[in-house]
């Protein structure tokens, strides 16, 4: 009995101690320099995360691309076996002679055809986050109110819009349905010769392939975005083309 009791206060003393702690650290936060502190934090965790996502992708690439050529060696071994097999077989014969004559001749059979190691899927140009300090670099007048955060939040979503159109772009004709036929041909009719070889979107883009408004905060943010050289504009024919750089 007592031992039980013994271990339901210890119990009951660490959760007191837990609920302390925690009341010290907000108190903590809410001192203006250690604020500051804790939102750099922050913002370095954002950053961090978003460098493990991509880090994660290119684990994956790589995976693909080793596959790809685990498959080119096989295929290659393949082929030296099938080439030793008709050289010695026929060597065989004539060295035999006639103890061969009587029999039927060997039939060799044609290899199989090799299928081809499947193609490395194209990558496609994404915009760097911007780092604290780039984010500080930013005139005041120009920030206005936008934060660290949100300005990679946009980033993150202009990239979204980059990659739903060039996987379009890069799909085969014949597998596309009638919604995805009619973006591609938009996207090649908004093709100019300044364009060739960039990967750019436009405002429709952004309103087919994300959930942000096209306003006044949106162009201020592409000010941002200009600044900081993640993009640049090629106008032409009544339209903005906005180029990843």
């Amino acid at each position: 009995m007592a031992s039980d009791l013994e271990q339901l206060c210890s119990h009951v003393n660490e959760k007191i101690g837990n609920i302390k702690k925690t009341l010290s650290l907000r108190n903590c936060g809410q001192e203006p320099t250690l604020k500051t502190i804790l939102n750099k934090i922050g913002d370095e965790i954002i950053v961090v995360n978003e460098l493990l996502n991509k880090l994660e992708l290119e684990i994956q690439y790589q995976e693909q691309t080793n596959s790809s050529l685990k498959l080119g060696k096989l295929a290659s071994m393949l082929r030296n076996s099938d080439n030793y097999r008709y050289v010695c077989v026929p060597l065989f014969c004539s060295l035999k002679g006639s103890d061969l004559d009587s029999e039927e001749p060997v039939k060799v059979e044609e290899p199989a055809p090799i299928k081809k190691p499947p193609k490395e899927q194209r990558s496609i140009k994404e915009m760097p986050f911007i780092t604290c300090d780039e984010f500080n670099g930013i005139p005041a007048y120009m920030k206005s109110r936008l934060t660290y955060c949100k300005i990679n939040e946009v980033i993150k979503e202009i990239n979204k819009a980059v990659i739903s159109k060039y996987k379009i772009l890069h799909q085969p004709k014949k597998s596309m349905n009638s919604v995805a036929r009619n973006l591609y041909h938009r996207f090649i009719d908004e093709e100019t010769k300044d364009t060739k070889g960039h990967y750019f979107i436009v405002e429709a883009d952004i309103k087919e392939f994300t959930t942000l408004k096209v306003d006044k905060k949106f162009h201020m943010l592409l000010n941002i975005l200009r600044h900081c050289r993640r993009l640049s504009e090629v106008r032409g024919g009544g339209l903005t083309r906005y180029v990843i750089t």
